[in-house]
């Protein structure tokens, strides 16, 4: 649940920047701005906080060699994506006032910065959906890398509990 406040406020912060850019009207765009440099702000303490979560749910985590590899690459992108929101945050909360247009320079940045976010959150799911890690009970089972490996053991261990019933 965590991992989805950054991932909802730094790309929604990302739009309301861009239409405070693009927007002609200088009250809904002073509107905009407010609430897009609110988002990234706090979308920047959201993906500390995740980050934190995420290296403590690592600490005692036994996986193969496969998943070892993908929860280091997401991890690095992890890091990367955070510090630069962090940044970006500070850059927009404390370099300007809130309600002013953001420069570009400022907003290719940012879009870089929710880019490298998106494919934070994407590693983060192959680690879940393709490894099984970070699943109840599935995570220490996966020694081969592989979640058919963990497939494969589940359905011998059904069929030995079949065969025990008999």
């Amino acid at each position: 649940m965590v991992v989805h406040f950054p991932l909802a406020l730094v790309a929604s912060a990302s739009l309301f920047l861009l239409a405070a850019r693009l927007l002609r009207d200088e009250r809904r765009a002073a509107t905009l701005a407010t609430v897009g440099t609110w988002n990234l702000c706090v979308g920047a303490v959201a993906a500390l906080f995740a980050l934190v979560t995420g290296l403590a749910a690592v600490v005692d985590l036994h996986v193969g060699a496969a998943a070892h590899q993908a929860i280091s690459v997401h991890l690095k992108w992890a890091i990367f994506t955070t510090v630069a929101l962090v940044l970006l945050a500070v850059w927009r909360g404390a370099g300007s006032a809130q309600d002013s247009r953001p420069s570009p320079v400022f907003l290719m940045a940012l879009l870089a910065a929710t880019a490298a976010l998106l494919v934070t959150g994407y590693r983060g799911g192959q680690n879940v959906y393709r490894y099984g890690i970070g699943v109840h009970g599935a995570a220490s089972a996966v020694h081969s890398g592989e979640l058919g490996g963990l497939r494969a053991s589940r359905a011998a261990a059904l069929s030995s509990s079949r065969t025990s019933l008999r």
